[in-house]
């Protein structure tokens, strides 16, 4: 039974809305990651996700968070994400919004040097806001993200703009990435509904085949978002320039410049010699708010090479809701029009 009443704390990142839910019951599983795989099952938990992503109370775009216990006593707390398809493997701007609220609330007491260093656990990994602050006014929090990786570096795949070569990474989540240039359509408001339809037809061609599995964990499989991107061409201390609009899940669009998605990006930009460590992508996203990333580091993982990405922005509050449900009201949980 979905509870009657809810409360909820409400950011953005970039744009992106995040709604937190702190009071949340008990989902079976003892990490996160299993916990993304029973919530679905259980009425409660997922009807309360529908309640806050459909309409009236939310909207085909909306996501979110259930603030969970950590795997264990190295992170501060644990979060389920969701939007209106699902629960997902993993949110850059969310991680960084739940860094503000962590500061702004006092859940996590705010480091005396500036920098808070935030552990949270979530399906695909344990990750780290880094919070930048005085007197809990935060001027930047970097997202600490797992190891990232290209799985394949190119992958033909018919669409109705014709075939199109495809980069598929490894941010947290999978995505498929493809430059616009192959497609003829801009990032812009006006074309965001064929952009959608595109994304859709690549999911659908790339769904249940060896593109779309990750190499040991099949809990993280799955084309999660198709990344739109252009390239701007070098700032003036040859910094990458790029825009992208991300489309995840089942059609939804990503407002910022996608944090995970982010993280995809530097690991294919670095496969491919275009960023390297002295160097920052500078990621815009179709309301032109921007993301920096850069490479921290180094490593293997999965048997692939791969980078340790830091992805920079900040998250701002919007409001707290006191969501109620009447019992007599037949649109309970509600409806989503996309």
């Amino acid at each position: 039974m979905i509870p009657g009443s809810i409360h909820t704390v409400d950011y953005h990142t970039g744009g992106e809305p995040f709604r937190i839910v702190t009071d949340v019951p008990d989902i079976a599983g003892d990490t996160v990651a299993e916990k993304r795989i029973n919530a679905p099952i259980d009425p409660v938990i997922d009807g309360t996700r529908r309640l806050l992503c459909s309409e009236p109370r939310g909207h085909a775009d909306m996501y979110g968070g259930f603030i969970t216990p950590p795997d264990d006593e190295g992170a501060h707390f644990g979060v389920l994400f969701w939007h209106k398809d699902g629960f997902s493997t993993a949110c850059g701007h969310g991680t960084i919004a739940l860094g503000a609220w962590a500061i702004h609330t006092g859940r996590v007491s705010e480091d005396p040097s500036g920098t808070t260093d935030i552990i949270i656990d979530v399906p695909s990994g344990r990750v780290t806001a880094k919070v930048h602050s005085r007197n809990r006014r935060i001027s930047s929090i970097d997202f600490v993200n797992v190891p990232s990786y290209v799985l394949h570096d190119r992958v033909e795949v018919d669409t109705t703009a014709g075939k199109l070569d495809v980069a598929i990474s490894f941010g947290g989540a999978i995505y498929a990435q493809v430059a616009t240039s192959q497609t003829g359509i801009q990032i812009t408001g006006a074309d965001l509904t064929r952009l959608i339809g595109l994304a859709r037809g690549i999911k659908a061609q790339l769904t249940g085949t060896k593109y779309s599995e990750h190499p040991s964990d099949s809990r993280l499989d799955g084309i999660y978002g198709v990344i739109f991107f252009t390239d701007d061409g070098p700032d003036e201390h040859g910094n990458v320039q790029q825009t992208n609009v991300t489309v995840f899940a089942d059609g939804e669009v990503d407002r910022s410049p996608c944090g995970s998605g982010t993280c995809a990006r530097v690991a294919t930009l670095a496969a491919t010699g275009a960023l390297n460590s002295e160097q920052m992508l500078i990621h815009r996203s179709i309301v032109d708010s921007v993301f920096t990333a850069r490479i921290a580091g180094l490593t293997t993982s999965e048997g692939h090479a791969a980078v340790l990405p830091v992805v920079t922005g900040t998250a701002h509050k919007t409001g707290e809701h006191h969501f109620t449900v009447d019992p007599d009201d037949t649109l309970t949980p509600g409806f989503v029009l996309r």
